[in-house]
């Protein structure tokens, strides 16, 4: 098992992002928008006037990313978003971009969302949620996200630009979207991003027996890091401790 990861999967605007990104601060676990990596190859072969379903082209691109790749501001548009679903059905792509991600992982322990982490990247994670709402939902929250950015776009536009990813990622024959037989399902299409982060992490100390501060190995890492400087591989642990009430 990877005890030091949690793979949270789930369709666009379900709130994995956002979740992911507050269990990974409360536990003290490196973070990864798995998405990104898709969404910066799609970039690439768009800005050299390439189609994002040439395998040739996005291979290379996607052999060709750079960490710094993600930092880029222009990642999140429509027309991305449509050219990144394309570019994920390549199973040369989902290859290129495999190690990079377990590696992420593998490290030091870490939070990953995206389509198939629970699935391809980590089965063997500690704990798996697959996050999901319904598709009116999503696509307003979508909508609201890009108005607040100056995109200038409609919500039926939003509403059937997701409904078609979601059919791309749920038919591709490479690491199609579905959940992992063992995630926690949440459905946040009544929730806040407060009320999901509290039923995830509640679920979490409840059925993910390592993430209780009573497992015999996290008091070995706890007592191990009190009092110490923590290096890269204790980091997660001491601030988990700390927020655990162990330290």
């Amino acid at each position: 098992m990877s005890a030091r990861v949690i793979a949270i999967d789930g369709p666009a605007a379900a709130g994995k992002g956002t979740l992911a990104r507050r269990l990974a601060a409360h536990l003290g676990l490196p973070y990864l928008d798995t998405g990104l990596l898709y969404r910066a190859v799609a970039r690439h072969l768009l800005d050299a006037g390439h189609l994002p379903s040439d395998p040739r082209e996005a291979v290379a691109a996607a052999i060709r990313l750079q960490p710094t790749d993600l930092e880029r501001t222009d990642l999140r548009t429509p027309e991305v978003d449509r050219a990144a679903a394309a570019v994920a059905a390549i199973p040369g792509v989902r290859a290129a971009l495999l190690e990079f991600q377990r590696g992420f992982g593998s490290a030091h322990g870490a939070v990953l969302d995206g389509r198939d982490i629970g699935t391809i990247i980590f089965p063997e994670a500690a704990a798996k949620f697959f996050v999901t709402a319904s598709v009116e939902a999503r696509a307003e929250r979508r909508w609201k996200e890009l108005q607040q950015k100056g995109v200038a776009t409609d919500l039926q536009s939003v509403l059937d630009d997701m409904k078609a990813r979601d059919a791309a990622d749920e038919s591709r024959a490479a690491a199609p979207l579905v959940p992992a037989n063992d995630a926690i399902i949440l459905d946040t299409t009544h929730m806040d991003a407060g009320q999901a982060f509290a039923a995830a992490l509640h679920a979490l100390e409840k059925t993910v027996l390592f993430f209780r501060k009573e497992h015999p190995l996290r008091r070995q890492e706890c007592e191990r890091t009190r009092g110490t400087a923590p290096g890269p591989s204790s980091q997660g642990f001491t601030a988990s401790c700390r927020h655990r009430g162990t330290g």
